[in-house]
């Protein structure tokens, strides 16, 4: 059943629709950062135009500790401000772990193409071999027929989430960096090769989402885009067994 693509948000500064449930803590600190530096654009022309105005008419010199120092104090207190209000921000997604009920997924992007791992019934991802990553015979991740946890992993080039439960990725890479992004989520983490990286969130609007590259990887870096689709549960539910039944059929 096809969804509907959710609307762009409508404020003054046209951002992405947010589909996430910590989208509105970033985007209010994004915000924060525009106006501020909307005000701040508009006071430097302001003090420009007066100082302009002011030596034309008074041969009188300001203080210097009211037209240096002051402004310099107040400047760097705020970009503190703003940086221990990001780095938190960061810390929640990054250094603080996904609950212990939240949903694994592995990602894993090659040149040039995402792959989703989803570790079946038994909740144990396989092993993998890149010697035996073929992806025009269907095992484009090396999964290995010899470990029994890899019998039941489901491989997708779709990623496909549940609306409003968490989810932990662990991101990997097996040729260079990719830039794992979806703008709508508000989520960006880099996948490095011989590297896991881990970054939770919880999707809360249904719809369809582009996931992108945002690191050049190559001369296909143009053309590495997924797809990262959320569904209701009961939807979400009748995929995965979809998924499973059509994998079962595949491998003995």
């Amino acid at each position: 059943m096809p969804l509907t693509q959710p609307l762009t948000s409508r404020s003054f500064w046209h951002l992405p629709v947010n589909a996430s449930l910590h989208g509105p803590a970033v985007d209010h600190h994004l915000l924060l950062n525009l106006w501020i530096a909307l005000a701040l654009l508009g006071l430097a022309h302001l003090l420009l135009f007066a100082s302009l105005i002011r030596r034309r008419s008074v041969l009188h010199q300001t203080p210097q500790l009211f037209s240096e120092y002051l402004p310099l104090v107040a400047i760097t207190l705020l970009f503190i401000f703003l940086g221990v209000r990001a780095e938190q921000l960061w810390a929640a997604q990054r250094y603080t772990g996904a609950d212990l009920s939240a949903m694994q997924v592995e990602v894993t992007g090659v040149q040039f193409a995402w792959y989703f791992r989803y570790p079946g019934h038994d909740a144990h991802f396989g092993l993998t071999n890149l010697s035996l990553a073929d992806a025009a015979a269907g095992n484009p991740l090396g999964l290995d027929p010899r470990d029994p946890y890899a019998a039941d992993d489901i491989v997708s080039s779709q990623l496909v989430l549940p609306a409003g439960r968490e989810v932990d990725l662990a991101l990997r890479s097996t040729d260079v960096i990719h830039g794992f992004a979806v703008p709508a989520l508000r989520l960006k983490q880099n996948a490095m090769p011989g590297e896991t990286a881990h970054i939770h969130f919880t999707p809360t609007i249904p719809g369809d989402y582009a996931i992108l590259c945002t690191q050049v990887c190559g001369s296909g870096h143009y053309r590495m885009n997924a797809t990262l689709r959320v569904l209701p549960l009961d939807q979400f539910n009748a995929w995965l067994a979809q998924q499973d039944a059509a994998q079962q059929g595949v491998r003995p």
